[in-house]
């Protein structure tokens, strides 16, 4: 009979692979391939990912990292953009390829007559791409010289979908502007994305990062069908049940520390991937307050973690000289947990906010 997970056991799990129970004395590269990958349609929102897990970190770490083509910001899982290490984009952008394309073919639905082949415009996408970086400003524009039918939006977003293209990191601090550059990731990165991907190897790097879990739980991260791969690596993996009655995978040899293991306080930017990873999100958001976590248009708003669980958001408010964080808890704080949060509430202001003498943290009260 298959042990018996707690979801504190799962929690803890989780956060010891994110990186989140103790920051890591590591590179940004390493870091990057630990955690698969991290969200990364916001700005700042891997900067400060990265702050939370690594020790010592400064925004120029990740900036350096960027610019030596270590790592890379590309549309990736759930057809969203993320930040990832290059030799991780080779090798495994061919098994996200037909959920990005899938997603392309929902836009390619709207194009009228032959304009819809896809062959037809990734060809002439290559193209355009092919003397280098451009802004999608720019693709789209030279895509409708050969469409000049067809929406300038959908022609970018197929090119996007269909094209292997890394973003050009630029001299921003928080990097990533609207307007920045794509390139196709062949040129950028010296090489092609391998031809197939093991699907074996993502199913280990994915339990490794967020596991224990499931079929359904990498069918919600990344859009993968992978049940038949789990079956296959069945004699590799050890198996659990949760609380909850649902089996659940992981490594022999992952770390499943104490379900009493102390949690720090931690605020995590939007839309962070510890939030987004599994089809069953209790482990990390409880069920009640899940809600709150996910808007009506889809926003995922900074959090932050008590004793390892979502226990509120957080938002800043600027001025020319001050600067303000406020947390919104959903149940009110026991003491040592204001403290510890409004603690580390100041440090993150003192990384996203360093140049601004006037910090403030309030505590906003339950409704």
């Amino acid at each position: 009979m298959a042990d018996v997970l707690s979801r504190r056991a799962l929690n803890r799990a989780t956060l010891a692979r994110q990186l989140l129970l103790e920051r890591a004395q590591t590179s940004v590269a390493d870091a990057v391939e630990r955690l698969l990958a991290l969200q990364a349609q916001q700005p700042s929102a891997p900067f400060l990912g990265l702050w939370n897990r690594l020790a010592g970190f400064t925004a120029d770490d990740l900036r350096t990292a960027l610019d030596r083509r270590e790592v890379v910001r590309a549309t990736y899982v759930r057809a969203t953009v993320h930040l990832l290490s290059a030799r991780d984009y080779l090798a495994f952008r061919a098994l996200v390829e037909p959920s990005l394309a899938a997603a392309a073919a929902a836009a390619t639905k709207r194009i009228p007559g032959p304009d819809a082949d896809p062959e037809r415009l990734v060809s002439v996408a290559r193209g355009v791409l092919g003397a280098g970086p451009l802004d999608f400003g720019a693709i789209r524009e030279r895509m409708q010289v050969e469409f000049p039918e067809v929406n300038d939006r959908a022609l970018g977003y197929c090119v996007r979908m269909n094209l292997p293209l890394v973003m050009v990191p630029t001299a921003d601090r928080w990097a990533f502007p609207a307007s920045s550059q794509v390139a196709m990731a062949e040129s950028w990165l010296g090489t092609e994305p391998a031809a197939n991907s093991s699907a074996e190897d993502f199913v280990r790097r994915y339990l490794a990062a967020y596991g224990p879990a499931g079929p359904a739980d990498l069918r919600e991260f990344g859009w993968l069908k992978t049940a038949d791969v789990f079956q296959r690596l069945a004699p590799e993996l050890r198996e659990f049940t949760t609380e909850d009655g649902q089996v659940v995978y992981d490594l022999a040899d992952a770390p499943r520390p104490d379900p009493d293991t102390p949690a720090p306080a931690r605020l995590l930017p939007e839309f962070d991937s510890l939030v987004l990873a599994h089809k069953d999100r209790s482990r990390i958001v409880p069920t009640e307050y899940r809600p709150r976590l996910i808007t009506k248009n889809l926003r995922v708003p900074a959090s932050f973690l008590w004793d390892g669980f979502v226990a509120g958001t957080w938002s800043t408010t600027r001025r020319r000289t001050a600067v303000t964080l406020t947390l919104t808890p959903f149940e009110r704080l026991p003491a040592q947990a204001v403290r510890e949060l409004s603690a580390e509430a100041d440090r993150v202001l003192r990384f996203t906010d360093a140049g601004i003498a006037e910090r403030d943290v309030v505590v906003a009260p339950v409704d």
